[in-house]
């Protein structure tokens, strides 16, 4: 059997990880160059004209116009981090070359800080990927299936009534040789017709075509869709199932990614990062050796995080 291009790709060693960002100024310079690709531009302002100075060991830009002051961390999700940037590449490098997931007990034995520091480090780069990937519709011809999180308790219900599910939809955009090319996981607060129109209007483009199963619910999303299509699925006939075969295999993947790392989350609280994080790197898996660079772009771009803040587990207004 011919190896999987995808599976065997080159990402980034761990030697050119230390060649690239092995130094803090190293570090710095490509912050610096993800955040200012074209030089300086005022926070508050725009403008370009500035001045730099340093102060207490830390370097200052300011605005020529607006005389507001901010340093390469301010406004970005490493701000007010006492982290070295050197600690916060290795980090980012961990999460998106591993091919599953990583903990937040793992992030602590690599980088040699404490428990709460990997959590806080593991859900600000979590919450940069989910919103990342908010801003992605999905085009074209789309099948997607409801899937949930979590585990029966005991005593519990079962089924979709079970009160440690968190119910999520899986989308899969396929190219028209019936390719995998992006895929959404979008926790909802349950599987009625109301969260599904509002998912679809968030998470789908309005030309596409979407293919789901026969759950009555999920038809309420053709009201926002060009065109929609239910395909009833016959446990005994294995032809029904193969319209889903993409969706299926990524939801048993990322299923998989997750208890094979996770031995308990709070499913209610963070599924929008924890899917984030299988979603962002499904997305760049063609590309797995940019995919630090392109996350600290995203870091560069993503507003302060603060522990307070992430630990209610909300997504950002607006």
């Amino acid at each position: 059997m011919p190896q999987n291009p995808i599976q065997f790709q080159h990402g980034m060693s761990m030697n050119e990880l230390i060649a690239a960002y092995g130094t803090e100024a190293q570090c710095e310079a490509a912050l610096q160059q993800a955040r200012w690709p074209d030089g300086f531009v005022c926070p508050e302002c725009g403008a370009r004209a500035h001045c730099t100075f340093v102060a207490d060991r830390r370097r200052y830009w300011q605005c020529a116009c607006c005389r507001a002051q901010s340093t390469l961390r301010s406004g970005t999700l490493f701000h007010a981090s006492r982290l070295p940037l050197v600690t916060w590449f290795q980090a980012i490098y961990l999460v998106t070359q591993n091919k599953s997931c990583i903990s937040a007990l793992s992030l602590k034995r690599y980088l040699g800080v404490c428990y709460r520091t990997a959590w806080r480090l593991k859900h600000k780069l979590l919450e940069a990927m989910a919103e990342r990937e908010d801003t992605r519709p999905l085009v074209g011809v789309v099948v997607a299936d409801d899937a949930y999180l979590g585990g029966v308790r005991s005593g519990g219900k079962r089924g979709r009534g079970s009160e440690n599910k968190v119910p999520f939809i899986a989308a899969v955009e396929l190219d028209p040789d019936g390719h995998p090319q992006h895929v959404r996981f979008d926790p909802l607060p349950d599987l009625k017709a109301t969260s599904v129109v509002d998912w679809a209007a968030k998470a789908l483009d309005p030309t596409v075509h979407l293919v789901t199963d026969g759950l009555a619910s999920l038809g309420a999303a053709a009201e926002v869709v060009a065109a929609y299509g239910a395909i009833i699925v016959t446990p005994h006939r294995a032809s029904d199932l193969d319209p889903f075969h993409w969706v299926n295999t990524f939801i048993a993947n990322l299923k998989t990614a997750i208890r094979g790392t996770y031995h308990h989350f709070k499913f209610r609280k963070y599924p929008r990062r924890y899917l984030a994080e299988a979603q962002y790197r499904v997305n760049r898996r063609f590309a797995l050796r940019s995919l630090v660079g392109r996350l600290v772009y995203t870091c560069a771009n993503t507003a302060p995080c603060p522990e307070v803040w992430l630990r209610l587990g909300v997504a950002r207004a607006g």
